[in-house]
């Protein structure tokens, strides 16, 4: 038996969608803006979890995807994708709500290569179908869900299919079911949904079930859990079976800047065919396929060294903010590159910023820049991307360099510079120490100094808000707000997963 803890990953991976494919777990959830995008985990025993794949790099190269001038697509990009395999294909379907169209990919082998198509239409969290009759369904939608028939190839809804809503939340002010799973499981159509309490916020999970897709489906509410006392609820997601006979359903939950924390919850089924939830514990345990396996942590450090002759690479863990762009980052020989080719008022539109998922319940990243070839009034450093963010980094100007600290308080419309002091040169070792008391986030900044570190300005408190809709993420970046072409080297990158109840070393400078 595998043992472990919820959350599963302590990262925010939300919008869960589980599968198992022979011995082996897959799970999708939500990337946005980030890419490569659609990020697959891997896993044996449901409970610890591996990069497996992307399903793609860009998606429609978009002036928002790309970041040109002030546009972008942060709380939109790819959203709450339906994962199945079926008869020797796995399927990805999502929308992005910048488009008037649902995407599908397909590919024979989860690590790809994918082939990218559309469906007709646009599916609100979608959930693909395929019945042992051949016919294909998706279920979909907010408040109203509707269960549309698809043509054989998937291109779209089905002449003379089923087309009808098959279940409605009630009106009012609150979250109305959406979030759709469904499945077929015991000769039943069972369809999981998320919605929220009328009275107060509380992700709540539903289930209704029926014989026959055209008929009557009954159910309501299954679970209203949560864990360790964060009074959010864990909802939405899917549900799979073990190779035993078991079953486990995969929810997530609000875990505030920390961002949407996915949970492993027991699932049985009572005599009229309706699931029964366990609680959320703490301490889980299932049973391993692969025994002897080896995980690769969700994060890692990196010497930004290629592997392969005149090629560049990334680690699994790493992903862009925003499509990058080609021609201006390259990475080995010991460091990841950026060269500016616009001008970018703050982090937030910086392209090539590299980003890595934080930890709860707290843990730190360090790197050292070199920002000896940026340009007058560039900026280059190590941030904390949220809307709400926090940065230090090295300020290039006429007269030399400053280390600066900025951020943006939440529910603030413009960064702050907060804290800045001279440096001799433009190398320098920082640090970002990040802390999630609560439903906040907290951040504090520090740069090398000598043998120790000293802290640059004072604690910077985040918030997950719907701006940006994603948890703070580590980034390496540089922006020019000036004069395009300036040059800056991240290099030695460590993250820390873990931070004791305090540090003594760190002193306020």
């Amino acid at each position: 038996m595998a043992e472990g803890t919820n959350p599963l990953t302590g990262m925010d991976f939300p919008d869960p969608d589980v599968i198992r494919a022979g011995d082996t777990y897959y799970m999708i959830s939500t990337t946005m803006h980030f890419f490569p995008g659609a990020q697959i985990l891997r896993s044996w025993d449901l409970i610890h979890w591996e990069t497996c794949s992307y399903v793609y790099g860009t998606l429609e190269h978009t002036p928002g995807e790309i970041l040109e001038g002030e546009q972008n697509i942060y709380g939109h990009g790819m959203w709450a994708a339906s994962l199945r395999y079926h008869q020797g294909t796995f399927y990805v379907v999502f929308i992005a709500h910048e488009w008037d169209r649902t995407f599908l990919f397909t590919a024979k082998n989860i690590e790809g290569p994918w082939e990218k198509r559309y469906i007709e239409g646009v599916y609100h969290d979608p959930s693909l179908l395929f019945d042992d009759d051949g016919r294909v369904y998706i279920a979909y939608g907010n408040r109203d869900i509707r269960l549309t028939e698809l043509k054989e190839d998937l291109s779209g809804p089905k002449p003379g299919g089923t087309d009808r809503v098959i279940v409605r939340d009630a009106p009012g002010e609150f979250l109305g079911y959406e979030g759709s799973h469904l499945y077929k499981i015991n000769g039943k159509y069972v369809l999981f949904l998320i919605h929220s309490r009328q009275q107060r916020w509380f992700r709540t999970q539903a289930c209704f079930i029926t014989d026959d897709p055209e008929g009557v489906w009954a159910g309501g509410d299954v679970f209203e859990g949560s864990l360790e006392g964060t009074d959010s609820g864990a909802a939405q997601g899917g549900i799979v079976d073990t190779p035993d006979g078991r079953w486990f359903a995969i929810l997530f939950q609000d875990r505030g800047a920390a961002g949407r924390i996915p949970v492993l919850v027991p699932v049985t089924w009572n005599r009229f065919g309706y699931p029964v939830f366990g609680k959320a514990e703490k301490r889980i345990e299932n049973a391993c396929t692969r025994p002897e396996a080896v995980m690769e942590p969700l994060y890692c450090d990196d010497d930004f060294l290629s592997t392969e002759a005149g090629k560049m690479r990334l680690k699994k863990a790493w992903q862009f903010n925003h499509e990058p762009r080609e021609g201006c980052w390259e990475t080995g020989d010991g460091a990841y590159r950026i060269t500016t080719d616009k001008i970018s008022r703050t982090v937030e539109s910086a392209r090539n910023t590299l980003t890595q998922r934080t930890l709860i319940t707290g843990c730190a990243a360090e790197v050292t820049a070199d920002a000896r070839e940026t340009r007058n009034g560039d900026v280059a450093g190590l941030c904390l991307l949220i809307g709400s963010y926090g940065l230090i980094g090295v300020a290039r100007e006429t007269e030399g360099y400053r280390l600066v600290m900025k951020a943006r308080a939440p529910g603030e419309k413009e960064e702050k510079e907060l804290a800045s002091l001279p440096l001799r040169n433009g190398t320098v070792r920082l640090r970002a120490e990040v802390r999630f008391p609560g439903p906040l986030g907290e951040v504090r900044f520090y740069y090398r100094a000598g043998e120790q570190w000293e802290q640059l300005g004072l604690a910077h408190t985040m918030r997950f808000a719907l701006d940006h809709f994603t948890g703070c993420r580590f980034g390496l970046f540089l922006y020019s707000t000036r004069e395009t072409g300036g040059k800056a080297a991240f290099s030695r990158f460590r993250y820390i997963p873990e931070l004791p109840a305090r540090e003594e070393e760190m002193k306020p400078g």
